[in-house]
């Protein structure tokens, strides 16, 4: 069955959500990253996907004491991505008790550091993906490469990764949909997890991406919003 996400972007210390990527585009939806969390966990969450998103540009661990917060005082399990981009920082939040780090940037300028993390860290390590008509976005999705997104997976798949999150950032946020055909492309690739992320605003979505084989989901604004509601995510999953 696939595994529901909410997500927790820190900015500032605050809970938001950017409108595709845009940082001059910002909604805070909770003072305090920790308070998202808590109602998350109340409504049944197991696992929470965190982003900093000020540590994404800077390169820096910029919210890791907020972060710290959600994993000290929930029982969440916590993935983190934003800025990861040293051995440093990746053991920085596995010793806080984060169960896995996302590795974005640092990904596509030096699959090398991926693979030897991947052989170091195991399924603890994760790729993120962010595509801009189909090709890899970095840096806090500021910058647009001429990579393509699905080749590039394949690669990292190749370097020993077991999962990735995919983001269309044109989908993320704007409650218009995500992006099925791409995930059904991206389920046809062999040995790798991929986890749906952007645009999902109903349940159908989310019960066609478990249909066809997508290994997790991050929920963002459709539950800041109210659109979608964790319990009826868990409800429809275990009648379906």
């Amino acid at each position: 069955m696939i595994r529901i996400f909410p997500a927790v972007d820190v900015r500032a210390g605050h809970a938001v959500r950017l409108y595709q990527g845009d940082y001059n585009q910002e909604t805070v939806y909770d003072n305090r990253p920790l308070d998202a969390a808590i109602r998350f966990e109340k409504e049944g969450a197991e696992y929470l996907h965190a982003v900093d998103l000020d540590g994404a540009r800077s390169g820096e661990t910029d919210n890791f004491e907020y972060i710290r917060e959600i994993i000290d005082q929930t029982r969440l399990q916590v993935e983190i991505g934003g800025g990861i981009r040293t051995e440093e920082a990746i053991n920085k939040y596995l010793e806080a008790g984060a169960m896995r780090v996302i590795l974005g940037t640092k990904a596509l300028e030096d699959p090398g550091f991926v693979r030897e993390m991947a052989k170091k860290y195991g399924e603890r390590i994760v790729v993120g993906v962010d595509a801009k008509d189909g090709m890899v976005a970095t840096r806090g999705w500021l910058d647009v490469s001429t990579v393509d997104a699905f080749e590039f997976l394949t690669i990292m798949r190749d370097a020993g990764v077991k999962s990735a999150v995919f983001t269309d950032i044109s989908r993320d946020g704007a409650m218009q949909g995500t992006n099925i055909e791409a995930y059904r492309r991206l389920s046809k690739i062999e040995n790798l997890s991929i986890t749906a992320s952007g645009g999902i605003c109903t349940l159908d979505e989310i019960l066609t991406l478990d249909k066809i084989g997508t290994g997790a989901a991050i929920l963002g604004r459709a539950l800041y919003t109210g659109d979608i509601k964790l319990r009826d995510v868990f409800s429809m999953l275990k009648e379906n």
